[in-house]
């Protein structure tokens, strides 16, 4: 069970950062289930990841701060998926910052890809399972 029910990541700018994740997002089964001017929710069954660009309805502009750029990992079912991921991401413009592949300094079967998006959020696919 995730201790998390969703989360919100702003970005500063939504129209350039959404097809970026729409593309990464789908690669491991992920859609936007919800949207409102401005921003939108990512999900399997509900929204449960959030992308908001400036102030939305989270958050009023007097309120906004600088981008802080964070790291956020996304559950992948596959090794195949990681994979999918992280080309569908450089190809919607994101940046490598790390290749798919095994990361064994973290666990015997953590598999793992890293890309950056726009403000630098550090955007993984994660895959705990062992090799198919």
């Amino acid at each position: 069970m995730s201790i998390l029910d969703h989360f919100t990541l702003n970005v500063s700018d939504y129209a350039r950062s959404r097809p970026l994740y729409e593309a990464a997002l789908a690669a491991i089964g992920a859609r936007v289930i919800s949207e409102y001017p401005g921003f939108c929710g990512f999900g399997v069954t509900k929204p449960d990841f959030w992308l908001a660009g400036g102030a939305s309805s989270f958050q009023s502009a007097e309120h906004l701060s600088p981008i802080t750029p964070v790291h956020l990992a996304f559950v992948a079912k596959s090794r195949a998926e990681v994979d999918a991921f992280h080309a569908a991401a450089v190809a919607a413009g994101g940046s490598d910052h790390g290749a798919p592949g095994p990361r064994p300094e973290y666990h015997e079967n953590y598999y793992g890809a890293f890309v950056l998006d726009f403000d630098g959020h550090n955007i993984e696919a994660v895959c705990h399972l062992p090799p198919e």
